[in-house]
């Protein structure tokens, strides 16, 4: 990288010391010449379709934003809208083709009946396009006090089997039955993809998250697979953390973390503890991935999604879903628009001038939404 000085202004100023005297004073800014830049192939540049779900709750406020964001900053995209609802008994098989298509979906949060009612809609997609690996990146926003400092977590979550396999019987009444599912393939896969995103990410640490003192053959079987992966990679330290002592761990000195591999639940109840330790899971973007295809989401949802006074104030925070469409466009090799993306909402964030009031300040989601815009470069 070659720099140079190049001066850009001069102008009066006075003096510090006496407010009467004037001192001559130049600006300069450092003119970076690239030895290296990021070539496209030809028609990279051409707009890409995204499948885009609105959602329940604060998901179509945050989708919106996403929208208007995209069109400020003239992104090479454009959105196929589906609305579904998480009453609905199934994904309709229009938007699934959609996503095959597309490859690419960012969506809002779908509630999930508790209890009695249908299936999760989350849970039914990512097993239809079998995106098996979740992504939660909870790291410091830089002008946004937390209790802890140099927090910079990844967790990546199996997101097709385990204790969300989704079987459960009533043996005799007033006795359940409920099945965790563990194999070896997909333990396997989710390790590699820890491993690989670590080494493609330049991370130095890879953590797996277990119950395997007590569930010795399910969480065992995950283990022996991140083992088994971990040393196909030795220039990244391997360790292993049970799930309860994790959480205490993460309360308490999260900064030892970088990234974390865990089967299906743990990922879920780790990724929303960071989330919280980190500044909210109004600001931790997140994604699912598989092999064809991807879903851009907020990272974690802690029950915020079906905040119905969030809604009617129109007060929800936008940041987690701007910092997964950034994601998103790196996703799909746009990463000019990204860095935009990323800095604009970082610059508004340290700014502290429009915050919604999960970060303790008043602003709408629109007054969040304009600000970024404002703040792009």
């Amino acid at each position: 990288m070659v720099r140079r000085a190049v001066p850009i202004l001069k102008r009066l100023i006075q003096s510090p010391n006496n407010p009467n005297t004037v001192q001559l004073a130049w600006g300069s800014r450092l003119e970076a010449q690239r030895s290296v830049t990021y070539m496209p192939r030809p028609g990279d540049g051409a707009p890409r379709a995204v499948t885009l779900i609105p959602g329940d709750g604060i998901g179509p406020l945050v989708t919106g934003v996403v929208e208007q964001v995209m069109e400020a900053m003239h992104a090479p995209v454009y959105f196929e809208r589906y609305e579904i609802h998480g009453d609905m008994k199934r994904v309709p098989q229009e938007v699934i083709d959609s996503i095959k298509k597309n490859k690419v979906c960012i969506k809002g949060g779908l509630i999930t009946p508790v209890g009695g009612g249908v299936s999760s809609l989350n849970v039914q997609l990512r097993k239809e396009l079998d995106l098996y690996a979740s992504l939660v990146h909870c790291f410091n926003l830089p002008g946004l006090p937390t209790r802890h400092e140099n927090v910079d977590i990844v967790v990546i979550r199996e997101n097709t089997e385990g204790e969300y396999s989704g079987l459960e019987h009533e043996v005799v009444p007033g006795v359940v039955e409920s099945l965790k599912v563990m194999t070896k393939f997909c333990s396997e896969r989710i390790a590699q993809y820890a491993f690989e995103y670590a080494y493609l990410n330049n991370r130095k640490k890879v953590s797996a998250v277990h119950k395997a003192n007590i569930m010795k053959l399910a969480d065992g079987l995950f283990l022996e697979s991140c083992r088994e992966v971990a040393t196909k990679y030795p220039g990244i330290k391997y360790n292993e953390i049970i799930v309860d002592n994790c959480c205490m761990q993460l309360v308490s000195k999260p900064e030892q973390f970088d990234v974390m591999v865990t089967p299906n639940l743990y990922g879920n109840l780790v990724a929303n503890t960071a989330a919280g330790i980190a500044g909210g899971t109004g600001v931790m973007p997140g994604g699912n991935v598989g092999a064809d295809h991807a879903v851009f989401e907020q990272g974690a949802s802690a029950g915020n999604v079906g905040n119905m006074k969030l809604v009617e104030q129109k007060k929800a925070n936008p940041v987690a879903l701007l910092l997964s469409s950034a994601m998103m466009l790196r996703h799909l090799q746009f990463p000019s628009f990204a860095d935009r993306l990323e800095t604009a909402v970082k610059r508004v964030i340290s700014e502290g001038r429009y915050r919604t009031k999960d970060l303790g300040g008043g602003s709408t989601t629109q007054d969040v939404a304009d600000a970024v815009m404002a703040a792009l470069d």
